[in-house]
């Protein structure tokens, strides 16, 4: 299969991914969202070493997170690999 082919059978697949990326959004907001305090008016605080821990991983470069970290990436990218094998050896 070429180039071409392989991103024609990707874009196809574009809901089928969507909707993977979609539950591990809704997925982090909800962990998110149990960590965080909600206030009077409805808006949630995060607890301070958790923003403080965030905002470092996200200045983070894939390579440099710690071995837990890169895991937690990874452990989130196989969700989409089922889809993308089946994509790509359907014939």
């Amino acid at each position: 299969m070429n180039r071409c082919e392989v991103q024609e059978r990707l874009e196809a697949a574009l809901d089928q991914l969507a909707s993977i990326e979609h539950e591990r959004w809704a997925h982090w907001q909800q962990y998110m969202h149990s960590k965080a305090k909600r206030q009077t008016d409805g808006s949630l605080l995060i607890p301070a070493d958790l923003a403080a821990q965030w905002s470092r991983q996200i200045k983070t470069p894939y390579d440099k997170l710690t071995p837990e970290e890169q895991k937690s990436d990874q452990e989130q990218v196989l969700r989409y690999l089922p889809t993308i094998v089946d994509v790509l050896t359907t014939p």
